[in-house]
C-alpha cells in the first residue's frame, strides 16, 4: 500500500486512524502487527482484504490496484485471491467440518471432492473431525479449521485478525505452528495481534501507532 489514508467521521469530528501509510509483504513472509486497541489494526487488515477502501492512497495485491475496483469485483477478487481468519472463527454452524472446507473451493471453482479435502485434514490431524459440526469442536480445532479454510483455495494472501486472541497458550501455539506453515510455503500471511508470541514467530514485526507503522522487534 502506499500513501494510504483512512479516516473516520465521529459525532462529526474527522478522525484520522491511518496516515499516508506505506507497507509491503511479500510471498512466503509472516508479518505481525500490534499496536493498542483502536489503533487501527483491523482497518489495516479490512483495507488489505478489500473490504474496506481508503479515502486516498493505493492498495495492491497481487499486481491488482484494489482501490481502482468497484464493490463487486473487489468481492470477486478477494474470494480467489484473498484468506481471512478471524478471533471467533466464524465457521458455519450448520456445515459439518468438510463443508465448511469445501464452500471456498467451490466458491472459487475449484475441484471440491472429499479427495481434495481429506489430505488437509489429515496433514493437521483432523481427519476423525471431518463430520463434526464446528460446536462439537474444542476453540483450538475450530482456528485451525478456520486457518484450513482460508488456506485450501491456495490465495496469494492470508489476512488473520487476533487468530490466537480467543485460545489458550497450548491451543494458540499449535494455530501459530499452522500459520507458519503456511507462510512458509510462499503465502503471505500478515496478522494482526496482541500475543508476543505470535510476534516472536513472524519474520517482521511493525507496531501501529498515531497512524503510522513502525518496524520494531516484538515487545
Amino acid at each position: 500500500m502506499s500513501r494510504v489514508i483512512r479516516e473516520f467521521d465521529d459525532a462529526g469530528t474527522v478522525r484520522r486512524v491511518l496516515d499516508e501509510l506505506d507497507f509491503t509483504a511479500t510471498g512466503g513472509s509472516l508479518v505481525a502487527i500490534t499496536g493498542p486497541s483502536g489503533s487501527g489494526k483491523s482497518t489495516l487488515l479490512h483495507l488489505l482484504g478489500g473490504i474496506d477502501v481508503p479515502n486516498s492512497g493505493r492498495i495492491t495485491v497481487s499486481n491488482t490496484d484494489l482501490t481502482g475496483l468497484n464493490e463487486t469485483d473487489r468481492t470477486l477478487f478477494r474470494r480467489r485471491h484473498i484468506g481471512l481468519v478471524f478471533q471467533f472463527f466464524n465457521l458455519i454452524p450448520t456445515l459439518s467440518v468438510i463443508d465448511n472446507l469445501r464452500l471456498p473451493l467451490e466458491l472459487c471453482g475449484l475441484e471440491s471432492d472429499d479427495s481434495v479435502i481429506m489430505p488437509w485434514l489429515e496433514r493437521f490431524h483432523l481427519q476423525n473431525q471431518a463430520s463434526c459440526f464446528p460446536d462439537l469442536l474444542s476453540g483450538g480445532e475450530q482456528q485451525r479449521v478456520a486457518v484450513i479454510r482460508a488456506t485450501i483455495h491456495r490465495p496469494t494472501l492470508i489476512l488473520a485478525d487476533e487468530p490466537t486472541g480467543n485460545l489458550d497458550e497450548s491451543q494458540g501455539r499449535i494455530v501459530l505452528e499452522l500459520v507458519r506453515t503456511v507462510a512458509d510455503e510462499g503465502t503471505c500471511v500478515i496478522m494482526a495481534t496482541h500475543s508476543r508470541s505470535a510476534s516472536e514467530c513472524a519474520d517482521r514485526h511493525y507496531r501501529l501507532s498515531d497512524g503510522k507503522l513502525h518496524e520494531s522487534s516484538p515487545d
